[in-house]
């Protein structure tokens, strides 16, 4: 039983079911009882949680999926990093793979291949727009809808393209029979890596069959380096030579000889569409080194040529062979002289070479005089001062000649870069000043009242601070002002006053109050515009009917009812006309002796007060004169 099953994470995500297990990480369904919703929650493994590489890969891709909102790319709404667990909240995918899916059909549809890499290039246009490359597409990466929708999953090894620099590991991993040529050999990738694996997968698609396949990793890397894959349609002929032609355009092994972003290839594939009978007919360039080698062939036919012309036109061999023989003899000459000076058949005595990097460029020459410390390049570094070694061409350790030269690379110190106040800038805009100045960012979007839609709010750090390559600017861009949403309250029944107070904490706006005559003596609320329970956006107006105040004729009589002399609590009542209108517990020693009470009535009637619900005094009260006689006392009773 897996230890999370059964758990709820944060007091809020409570995990049902594993439904994905992978190297790095588990995938489980939950339910997120805040926003009562299914979701997917990416868990790290357990034993990596002390694997550094695998911890800043797991962070990576929740770095990089947050700055992403498209809707073929998978959401992220939630992300937890602690000592104890680390988890990414999604998106629940209810699908399979594209992987499966095509391993059930064998052979897709080329309309169908096409519908879902067109989606794929859609995602990958935006992440690549937001300077994020995505590196491990597969098709075990991609999720299928029932409904033919794509999402695009498991940014686990995306970097910025941005960020000026990478490691090793950061280079080579991914999927080996995806990966393009450059990723399998280790350098550095951008956005036209993508596009390869994109080639591969639509390759597979209509063909069934993956372009490089071998028993081990290593071989089918080399083959990605270095063989050509069967033209697509010598496997399946019922692919359109347009598709083909777009195929092996994206499998290009050079990245120049690509499509240089996934809109171009979107631009080919809707002419393509649009034309299924198109064909592209790309032509490349010859390779360098074909050409380095035609040229030289070309050179020395020529040469020869000139040679053997010169000799048929020659007119006085001999004079040839004298100058020939004079320029050989000056030249021993000059070798025995040079000899001579430079001792060539002398020992030169063998040494270690010496660890330089680190080192101040002018204490390493004189410190090292023996050697000749030559200065290849100067550029910025982020990691070491003006003047200091960075890079040496003979590894320290390494047995050399004494006086062997050794090629350096020199820091021109960190390269700064002053932020401006980049508030109300475009976007687009300030992701190119950053870009240019090599400065890595991601993007957080936000509500904002004030800042249009696609322009900056602010960014971390702020204004006028001296940043660095090794930064990571974050920058606020607008999504405008947020709609937000109310629910209409109940005010039928109350008080024009109470509903007012309801409809304000609510966010609604009173319009149009109407008021109605009715037998009614109070402005109560009769009916409103908007339907209680219903939503409606913040500052929504409602209207109003109430009815009018009535006059009254009632008059109000005060009398003072005398009480006994007790100190228990006891229920006082009033009723005129056998209606109580009055009714209080009280305890009589607190009252001063008195109950005081004032009636509202008209004309001629019977006022009753009862004891704890017995008869104690009564009155005739005339309400027009304000009058009152007694009629009845009961009061010695109870002790009055």
């Amino acid at each position: 039983m897996d230890r999370y099953i059964g758990k709820k994470l944060d007091g809020r995500y409570e995990i049902k079911e594993i439904i994905g297990v992978g190297g790095m990480a588990n995938v489980y369904k939950a339910y997120d009882s805040i926003d009562d919703r299914v979701v997917a929650v990416k868990i790290l493994r357990d034993e990596h949680m002390g694997n550094d590489e695998l911890l800043r890969r797991f962070r990576n891709e929740s770095k990089a999926i947050a700055v992403l909102s498209h809707p073929n790319i998978v959401k992220v709404y939630d992300v937890s990093f602690n000592e104890d667990i680390q988890y990414i909240v999604m998106e629940h995918i209810d699908g399979i793979t594209l992987k499966e899916y095509i391993e059930q059909q064998k052979v897709l549809r080329w309309k169908e291949a096409v519908h879902f890499t067109v989606q794929i290039l859609r995602a990958l246009q935006h992440a690549h727009d937001k300077g994020i490359v995505h590196r491990d597409i597969k098709p075990q990466n991609i999720m299928l809808l029932e409904d033919g929708t794509i999402k695009v999953a498991d940014f686990g090894i995306a970097r910025f393209a941005r960020a000026s620099q990478h490691t090793v590991t950061d280079k080579a991993i991914g999927s080996v029979h995806y990966i393009s040529p450059e990723q399998a050999k280790g350098e550095v990738t951008d956005e036209k890596s993508d596009i390869y694996s994109i080639g591969v997968m639509l390759y597979e698609m209509t063909t069934g069959k993956l372009p490089f396949d071998a028993e081990s990793s290593v071989s089918v890397a080399l083959k990605q380096i270095q063989s050509q894959a069967k033209r697509p349609r010598v496997i399946n002929p019922d692919i359109p030579e347009g598709l083909e032609d777009i195929t092996i355009r994206a499998m290009q092994k050079d990245p120049a000889r690509r499509y240089q972003s996934a809109a171009e290839m979107l631009r080919d594939i809707d002419e393509f569409k649009h034309d299924p009978s198109i064909s592209f007919e790309y032509k490349y360039s010859e390779p360098e080194t074909e050409k380095i080698s035609k040229e030289v062939s070309n050179t020395k036919k020529k040469t020869k040529k000139i040679k053997d012309e010169q000799v048929r036109n020659a007119p006085v061999v001999p004079v040839l062979m004298g100058i020939t023989i004079a320029f050989i003899i000056v030249a021993i000459i000059f070798v025995i002289g040079i000899m001579a000076m430079v001792r060539p058949f002398e020992e030169v005595p063998d040494t270690t070479a010496p660890e330089l990097i680190g080192m101040d460029i002018n204490e390493a020459m004189k410190k090292y005089s023996g050697f000749d410390i030559i200065v290849e390049s100067s550029s910025f570094h982020d990691q070491y001062e003006k003047d200091i070694i960075y890079d040496q061409s003979v590894n320290a350790g390494m047995t050399v000649k004494e006086g062997a030269t050794i090629k350096v690379k020199i820091s021109s110190g960190i390269q700064y870069f002053s932020l401006s106040d980049y508030q109300n800038f475009e976007e687009n805009q300030v992701y190119k000043i950053l870009t240019d100045n090599e400065i890595e960012f991601y993007t957080i979007t936000e509500y904002n009242d004030t800042i249009p839609e696609g322009y900056v709010i602010k960014t971390e750090p702020g204004a006028d601070t001296q940043v660095d390559t090794g930064t990571v600017v974050i920058i606020y861009v607008s999504m405008g002002a947020e709609t937000s949403y109310t629910t209409v309250p109940k005010v039928v029944g109350y008080k024009l006053e109470d509903a007012k107070m309801l409809l304000n904490a609510a966010g609604i706006r009173i319009g149009n109050v109407t008021r109605v005559d009715t037998d009614g003596q109070s402005t109560e609320v009769l009916s409103q515009s908007l339907p209680d329970g219903s939503t409606v956006e913040n500052g929504a107006t409602i209207d109003l009917v109430i009815v009018t105040e009535k006059e009254s004729s009632e008059t109000s009589i005060e009398l003072l009812i005398p009480l006994p002399n007790v100190s228990v609590e006891v229920t006082m009542s009033a009723a005129l006309n056998g209606v109580t209108v009055i009714s209080e517990q009280l305890i009589p020693t607190e009252k001063d002796g008195y109950w005081n009470i004032n009636v509202l009535g008209e004309g001629i009637g019977t006022l009753s007060i009862y004891y704890d619900g017995l008869l104690y005094r009564a009155y005739s009260v005339n309400f027009g004169e304000r009058t009152t006689m007694m009629i009845a006392d009961n009061s010695d009773d109870f002790g009055g």
